[in-house]
């Protein structure tokens, strides 16, 4: 037919299909002589043989035109569109420009990290092995002579066998690290910010922000050398606790306050560092053989500790430069009156539950009357006197312990 084209056939045809001797189409009225088809061609069963070869007869280029996979590579012609394709087209126009509006899945990881319970983080270090911490933890306060005898003969009851266990655990705590390839460790921090901040973002492991919840440098770590992770620990127990909560956040707000302002977490390393001379000086022995618990009774001294210093700090308007006194006289008075401490919490809590408030109880004003401002025992200190004898103590810069006392770990 003139102005065909005869292409040579492979054993491999076009598309994958074989076509050694197959002709294609050779119109005539309009008719087929064979139904074979490609890509929507029909083929003509028609064999010519020419030097042993077979060739295949093609279609006008008007007629390749029509089959669908040409289309789209013809030059210079223009697909013609249907109106079912073009309501595709429009339907995928407006699914694109709604994704404008649709917010990104964030990948596993970068999901926030979940907080992390008390007793999630106890039960990390119940079941890890501190076998090797355990070698120099120092539970008691070891007393020789007569200060031996008389607290044999006048101290408190020795601590029930079967609470050794825990007690030697909250030692051991307080002798970790904070490590970064400890899961537990990094979720504990972040619990931590998040629950003081409202943050519910995670925030990097370094950098200034520490500072907001009241460490003292970029990197948290640097705080605890003092109490060990049992400071974040204590501090993980005020904000996760429900009943706690708001307490902690109204000590945290006056921690920001303009005036009144002092750093958080290190007044709370100081305020378990009370505790865990209380522990070890068996101040807590009774309450805890009566509880059958140590971790609790602990707890709890630690939250009626720093209760009863944000009462003091908030009604007497402390600040930075009193904080050394303040803790001082925190320390002496929670040692010899445990029982009275952890009252004054549980009435707090029953008075926060009917709407009363923060009330200062008895215990805590008759606290106050000692400060300076009150006439106490060291009202007759010059102001120069005072705020040298004032200064805050960081848990890393904690002086020498006095003979008698419990030395940190």
């Amino acid at each position: 037919m003139e102005g065909d084209t005869a292409i040579e056939a492979h054993p491999a045809g076009l598309n994958g299909l074989s076509q050694e001797g197959v002709l294609l189409e050779d119109r005539t009225n309009g008719h087929s002589n064979h139904k074979h088809g490609l890509n929507g061609l029909t083929l003509e069963g028609h064999k010519d043989h020419v030097n042993g070869n077979s060739l295949l007869k093609s279609l006008p280029i008007s007629a390749l035109k029509q089959n669908g996979l040409l289309q789209s590579l013809t030059a210079g012609e223009e697909p013609q569109k249907t109106e079912e394709e073009s309501a595709e087209v429009q339907e995928a126009r407006e699914q694109w420009e709604a994704l404008e509006s649709i917010q990104p899945v964030l990948p596993e990881d970068s999901a926030p990290t979940p907080l992390i319970s008390f007793n999630e983080a106890l039960q990390h270090f119940q079941t890890t092995d501190l076998s090797e911490l355990l070698r120099d933890i120092q539970p008691t306060l070891r007393r020789s002579g007569l200060a031996a005898i008389t607290h044999f003969l006048f101290g408190p009851p020795r601590l029930h066998r079967e609470l050794t266990e825990e007690r030697d655990l909250v030692f051991a705590i307080a002798r970790c690290s904070l490590d970064n390839g400890q899961k537990v460790h990094t979720r504990v921090l972040q619990t931590i910010y998040k629950r003081l901040t409202g943050s519910r973002a995670d925030c990097p492991r370094y950098g200034p922000h520490w500072e907001t919840v009241g460490f003292q440098g970029t990197d948290p770590a640097t705080d605890l050398r003092g109490t060990g992770f049992l400071g974040l620990m204590h501090t993980l127990y005020l904000v996760m606790d429900p009943e706690m909560l708001p307490l902690a956040r109204d000590i945290y707000k006056l921690s920001q306050h303009p005036t009144q302002n002092f750093p958080f977490s290190v007044m709370s390393f100081n305020i378990t560092r009370i505790a865990l001379h209380a522990l070890r000086e068996e101040a807590l022995t009774r309450e805890c053989n009566r509880r059958q618990q140590v971790v609790g009774v602990l707890n709890e001294f630690y939250v009626a500790s720093f209760l009863h210093l944000f009462q003091v700090w908030k009604s007497q308007q402390k600040t930075i430069s009193d904080s050394g006194f303040v803790l001082k006289e925190l320390e002496t008075f929670a040692k010899k009156n445990p029982k009275q401490v952890l009252r004054r919490l549980e009435a707090f809590q029953r008075e926060r539950r009917v709407g009363a408030g923060g009330r200062l109880s008895p215990d805590a004003q008759s606290y106050c009357n000692m400060s300076p401002r009150n006439g106490g025992p060291r009202a007759g200190l010059t102001a120069a006197a005072r705020a040298k004898e004032m200064n805050f103590t960081g848990v890393c810069e904690l002086p020498p312990e006095m003979e008698g006392e419990a030395r940190l770990i």
